[in-house]
């Protein structure tokens, strides 16, 4: 997030035109709620949101997006480009990076594989880097856009150096535009089991709302790779098309800092921070107060339940944290603190020996599933908006102020009958608070 919208958001946004619809989504099961629920905010159209069970690379992300869209459009002439765009980068000029992707468009539809190159300006070690080779024909585009020679990956900084000063060479940005077709049939060429895989998984897809559901099974059994090694290495049909639209590929927490405004003292801060005599340094906080004294080119990063601090220049090692973290089980690693569910969300308060205490937020309209649990009881504090609460065989209104108990084993369901959204207070009691101890009954998002 370089703002008040996430990345995500400002990626739908700026690819919000209609000659780039209609938007598929690409995310990990876990994350369907919360991409949702981003999406939703925007309130732009939410379009389809295609669910991975299990992270497989690009390339199998791309085949099964490619799949289903032309799956969607079985029994009609098109011939649809597909434009992969990753959720986490910086794009300044929006316009320029559509008006570029239009300039791409025919060069994609004559069978080329379309890559879009950052004009590197400095020796980056962290990205990879592409060979530009010939022009294209006229015929082929009209555009700057030629065939790639080579792709490179992260080079040293002597490589790097060396790069630079040749002149012919780009950033890899990561954004590809080509013919479905034509990435399968590539796919089938240089990687037919990813494709077997693919078609297999989405040999039957299932809807579910605005979730599109491949066959875990036969997903799981793909192997993971990305659409850069899998194809664009292999391919005769890569070409490269200059971008300049303000591209930054926000890979750590030190990228922000390179891109962000920083004050008089170089630094860049976030939320509730006060700094004093501190420089070059990058202070976010997304809840708690951070307050530093005296320090220099630092990375402070606080968030409900974890705080990182690290020398700006070792942004790029956080690997060796995430690493740490996960030998030790720690469950902040899987388990962020604000938890997206299809009603709204939910955000641990506190938890200790037989209590965890919550903030639920339910949208208008939205209910929770008609549950029960076996280990604990609840209380509910209604803090702004109503709530129509189903207890046992009892069916009564919450306003703000108002509260009610639901006692272990009895069957109940909250709802949001109003058009604002309804803000509680949660508190758990009992011998076990972990999620999955929920019984449900009935469930509008096919849960039971």
């Amino acid at each position: 997030m370089d703002g008040a919208a996430t990345m995500l958001q400002e990626t739908a946004t700026r690819l919000s035109n209609p000659a780039l619809q209609p938007t598929w989504f690409v995310c990990s099961d876990e994350h369907r709620f919360m991409i949702a629920e981003q999406l939703r905010r925007t309130g732009l159209p939410v379009g389809r949101i295609l669910l991975e069970p299990a992270a497989r690379g690009t390339a199998p992300a791309a085949a099964i997006a490619a799949l289903a869209c032309l799956a969607q459009c079985a029994g009609t002439d098109q011939e649809p480009l597909l434009l992969v765009a990753p959720a986490d980068h910086v794009v300044r000029d929006a316009d320029t990076l559509l008006s570029t992707i239009l300039a791409a468009a025919d060069a994609a539809r004559a069978g080329h594989m379309v890559v879009f190159g950052i004009e590197p300006n400095a020796p980056e070690t962290g990205y990879g880097y592409i060979k530009a080779g010939a022009m294209l024909a006229t015929a082929e585009s009209a555009t700057t856009a030629r065939h790639v020679d080579r792709f490179v990956e992260k080079p040293d900084r002597t490589r790097a150096e060396a790069f630079l000063a040749e002149g012919s060479y780009y950033w890899n940005s990561g954004i590809f535009l080509f013919s479905a077709r034509r990435f399968l049939a590539e796919l089938e060429q240089h990687r037919p089991d990813i494709l077997a895989a693919c078609q297999a998984a989405t040999k039957n897809l299932q809807t579910d709302a605005d979730f599109v559901r491949v066959d875990a099974e036969a997903f799981a059994a793909c192997p993971s790779d990305a659409i850069d090694t899998a194809v664009m290495e292999r391919t005769d049909k890569a070409t490269v098309l200059p971008l300049s639209a303000g591209w930054s590929d926000v890979g750590t927490w030190s990228a922000l800092w390179d891109i962000g405004s920083r004050d008089s003292d170089d630094n860049v801060t976030r939320g509730n921070v006060h700094a004093i005599d501190c420089t070059g340094s990058y202070l976010r906080s997304e809840g708690p107060l951070i307050a530093t004294l005296g320090v220099s080119d630092l990375l402070v990063v606080a968030t409900d339940d974890a705080v990182l601090v690290a020398p700006r220049d070792r942004a790029q090692d956080l690997r060796q944290i995430v690493d740490r973290l996960k030998q030790a089980q720690c469950e902040e690693v899987d388990q962020s603190a604000t938890v997206y569910r299809p009603w709204g969300y939910f955000r641990r308060i506190d938890a200790g020996a037989r209590f965890q205490v919550k903030h639920i937020m339910v949208n208008p309209g939205a209910s929770l599933s008609l549950q029960m649990h076996h280990h604990r009881a609840e209380h509910w504090v209604v803090v702004s908006g109503t709530a129509r609460v189903v207890r046992g065989d009892d069916t009564f209104l919450l306003s703000e102020n108002q509260s009610t108990y639901i006692p272990i084993g009895v069957t109940h369901r909250l709802e949001n009958p109003g058009r604002l959204p309804l803000s509680l207070i949660e508190i758990q009691s009992g011998s076990y608070l972990g999620e999955d101890d929920i019984v449900r009954f009935q469930d509008t998002f096919g849960r039971v």
